[in-house]
């Protein structure tokens, strides 16, 4: 049996500044536990510990924080599980128990919002760019929320699917308009995403039933086919024909927003990596930008040559340390406003006959690549940043084909500084991705 010490006061307990474990005495076994604070300023920190006897071994078990748990509140529990441990109840195992019980009681009132929240943070890394990572979190605010926020994931049901997709957007009346029929690709996006949080809640077992946002099997037969409601969205793109008079235009104009323009059109990259690249990213002997993984939309470091021209227009910028290659007014980044700006100007003042976004010259590239030279798909498809072939092709083919991309890079720089030989035409679209 353990030495029953004298029996403290709460006055003397007060006292006790010295780091450890002080018997109290009133119970066998009742601890005080004293830990020094991690910095100067923080104070002491006590806690209530009994060591009762489990077998051969003693265990210590927390009974709470003093003062919060007072020194008689303590001692009264104390003497309970003393109690139960000589009638031969384990009370570490029990204490366990009533945690993991706690814990699965707590897991069972998570709502969807807590859920949501909880893997846009866990996956705060996954997403390509702010942008796309505000995206998910104004979507779900704007058409989940409202709907399932506060709905426990546990019982969310296809019935509160077909609310979500369903519900009405503005004013409720017969004419208004609902997000499945009438705004269907934002749908598409919300239904993925919403999937996505309830099979991280199902993983963390905060649910048990099947996911009801399963699109197969499920909502198909209770929703029509989205290409039956609604025709994809597409990104306006100026066709190749008259690219060549467009950068006439273009390199007029002398901003930063337009030297970012000429050499996404140059490079054929996405936005997103033009506005992000620092000067770091070039290295002039080589004649290359190395787009780092964070700036890319597959994560993959991708290697751009970089033709005369590319170089010309880097060379007559200035190189601000600190700063990207084409900062805003501020001295940050760019916003993706900024170059849709400069073409959407050119449209209202008559320079372009049609309206078009930066996205879209990836698909005039594309567009020329295919139609007046004879570089392989492979080597189109590289010189865009997409991934190419399957798993097995790329455990084989372990080169970015960078040289053979420097020469068709060479031929797009050299036909966008020829003047356009035929009237404009149709505006060319490109699907759009989700």
């Amino acid at each position: 049996m353990p030495i029953i010490a004298k029996a403290l006061t709460t006055v003397e307990l007060n006292r006790i500044s010295e780091e450890g474990w002080h018997a109290v005495g009133g119970v066998a076994g009742l601890l005080l536990q004293v830990r020094m604070p991690s910095k100067p300023e923080q104070p002491l920190t006590k806690s209530w510990i009994l060591r009762v006897r489990v077998g051969n071994t003693r265990h210590p078990i927390g009974l709470g924080s003093y003062p919060q748990v007072s020194l008689a509140q303590a001692r009264e529990q104390a003497r309970q599980l003393v109690i139960e441990a000589k009638k031969g109840t384990n009370l570490k195992a029990k204490k366990v128990t009533a945690r993991s019980a706690m814990l699965a009681a707590a897991s069972q009132h998570k709502t969807f919002k807590d859920c949501a929240e909880a893997y846009i943070k866990a996956h705060a890394t996954d997403y390509t760019n702010d942008k796309h990572r505000k995206q998910w979190s104004a979507t779900l605010k704007l058409y989940a929320y409202p709907v399932i926020g506060k709905r426990l994931v546990a019982n969310i049901g296809t019935r509160d699917m077909l609310d979500v997709m369903n519900q009405k957007l503005g004013e409720p009346n017969p004419q208004s308009e609902t997000l499945w029929y009438n705004r269907t690709e934002t749908a598409k996006r919300v239904l993925g995403r919403i999937k996505t949080i309830i099979d991280f809640a199902i993983v963390n077992e905060y649910r048990t039933r099947l996911n009801p946002a399963v699109w197969k099997g499920y909502l198909d037969t209770q929703l029509p086919m989205p290409d039956k409601v609604s025709k994809p969205e597409h990104h306006p793109a100026l066709p190749y024909k008259i690219i060549g008079d467009f950068m006439a235009k273009l390199g007029k104009n002398q901003s930063i927003s337009a030297k970012a323009l000429q050499f996404l059109i140059l490079t054929g990259v996405r936005s997103g990596s033009v506005r992000a690249a620092q000067w770091s990213e070039i290295d002039f002997a080589e004649k290359l930008w190395i787009i780092p993984a964070e700036h890319t939309k597959t994560k993959e470091e991708h290697r751009v040559p970089l033709t005369p021209q590319a170089i010309t227009l880097l060379k007559s910028l200035p190189q601000l340390a600190g700063h990207p290659i084409f900062p805003s007014p501020r001295g940050g980044s760019l916003s993706d406003m900024a170059l849709s700006g400069i073409t959407r100007g050119m449209h209202e003042r008559g320079e372009l006959t049609v309206y078009v976004v930066p996205h879209g010259f990836r698909s005039t590239f594309r567009d020329w690549a295919a139609e007046c030279t004879t570089y392989p798909d492979e080597i189109r498809k590289a010189a865009s940043g997409h991934t190419v072939g399957d798993a097995v092709q790329k455990a084989y083919q372990r080169t970015d084909l960078l040289e053979k991309r420097r020469l068709m890079m060479c031929d797009w720089a050299n036909y966008l500084s020829k003047p356009s030989v035929q009237a404009p035409a149709n505006v060319v679209p490109i699907r759009s991705k989700a």
